[in-house]
């Protein structure tokens, strides 16, 4: 069984707001660019079985932007302490950790963890801007972190609808 990783850094946050890293919002750009990605992900028939979310406020709220444009849902979504993360490991621990029943996957998390993650996933460096999202297929979740990933897709769906 062929797998799908979707990995998604937060969308843009408001640094204005004085509380602390784990609770800062969204800017007003990282609301509107959120539900393009959400889009992009339902017309490319993408919608993950699986999403783990980091448990900072932003990446909580873009998760919930972005899975607003869809109609099916996800059969688990969890808030997880281990993505609170800004190295790859903590993230590839949680890829490694999924069941391989579950066929696509998705990560909600901050840089430079998502930019690393995706580099020992596939051997290839890609850029990561607020509400970026990269798609890599793996043979297997335990396997996971071989240079052996496939980078299906890289880049900002909000850029490529003219936004």
């Amino acid at each position: 069984m062929a797998h799908t990783l979707l990995v998604l850094r937060h969308a843009k946050s408001d640094w204005a707001v004085p509380v602390s890293d784990r609770e800062r919002p969204l800017a007003k750009r990282g609301v509107r660019q959120a539900p393009h990605t959400g889009r992009w992900i339902a017309d490319n028939d993408l919608v993950p079985d699986v999403v783990i979310v980091s448990p900072a406020t932003r990446a909580i709220r873009t998760w919930e932007l972005v899975c607003g444009a869809w109609t099916a849902r996800p059969t688990e979504v969890r808030i997880d302490e281990a993505a609170y993360t800004f190295g790859a490991g903590g993230l590839l621990g949680l890829v490694r950790a999924t069941p391989e029943s579950v066929a696509r996957l998705a990560l909600v998390g901050h840089n430079p963890a998502v930019e690393d993650l995706v580099a020992v996933l596939t051997d290839e460096s890609v850029r990561m801007p607020t509400s970026a999202l990269a798609v890599v297929d793996l043979d297997r979740w335990q396997g996971a972190g071989m240079r052996d990933g496939c980078l299906r897709y890289a880049g900002r769906p909000a850029d490529e609808s003219g936004f």
